[in-house]
């Protein structure tokens, strides 16, 4: 289906129910996120630790065609989505896009991950390493996690209209001044996206004006 290939690869990867017939706009589901920058001792940034909760609507699809597997556990089904959700996402770049100090980092290729069922929340953990460590005092990192046709909306763990604490960690002693600052699309691009139904997609790169932004400056 044009513009619902992402939403397949990383949110149902491979699952027969996608939207409710009449659902039309972009986006058609949303994912939770939390991440959390991993350096070492040296204040070296290696990765983004991410948590990515899948919406109520679609968790329930998920889980209701895995217990419909015969021969097979749930956990053995969430073992198996698991690797395909990052098969899928690995020709996508993981949906990240990481700059520090306004130059973009290549991405290595994730190794561990793990897909869960959390408080009836189907729930993707997964380490995205940079290709090359980088230091990060005296640095601005920032990051974007987002799907570019906007079929699925990235927004950052929040409560009461505002991100939670524990949406954006710094592991690490380095003292850095952490932010989540909101997108700020155009009128007209929200316009563009509202006509879109769930068969079709917009401009590409879309999805990039609905991104919120991770900030972490170490300057």
């Amino acid at each position: 289906m044009r513009g619902a290939g992402i939403a397949v690869a990383f949110f149902l990867a491979g699952s027969s129910l996608l939207v409710s017939p009449d659902a039309r706009a972009h986006p058609h589901g949303w994912i939770d996120v939390s991440v959390r920058i991993i350096t070492d001792d040296q204040g070296m940034v290696s990765g983004l630790h991410q948590t990515w909760r899948m919406d109520p609507f679609y968790s329930l699809v998920v889980f209701e065609e895995l217990q419909q597997v015969e021969n097979a556990s749930l956990e053995q089904g969430l073992d198996q989505l698991g690797k395909e959700i990052r098969d899928n996402l690995s020709g996508q770049h993981y949906l990240t896009e990481v700059r520090i100090n306004d130059e973009p980092q290549a991405l290595g290729e994730v190794s561990e991950y793990t897909a869960l069922e959390r408080d009836g929340r189907l729930t993707f953990m997964f380490i995205l390493p940079l290709e090359t460590p980088q230091p990060l005092a005296d640095s601005l990192l920032r990051y974007q996690v987002f799907d570019p046709t906007y079929y699925i909306e990235v927004v950052h763990e929040e409560e009461g209209g505002q991100p939670r604490d524990d949406a954006l960690i710094l592991n690490g002693e380095l003292a850095c001044e952490l932010s989540i600052l909101p997108a700020d699309p155009d009128p007209e691009v929200v316009m563009e996206a509202a006509l879109l139904d769930k068969d079709e997609s917009g401009e590409p790169g879309l999805g990039r004006y609905f991104a919120e932004t991770g900030q972490v400056d170490c300057r």
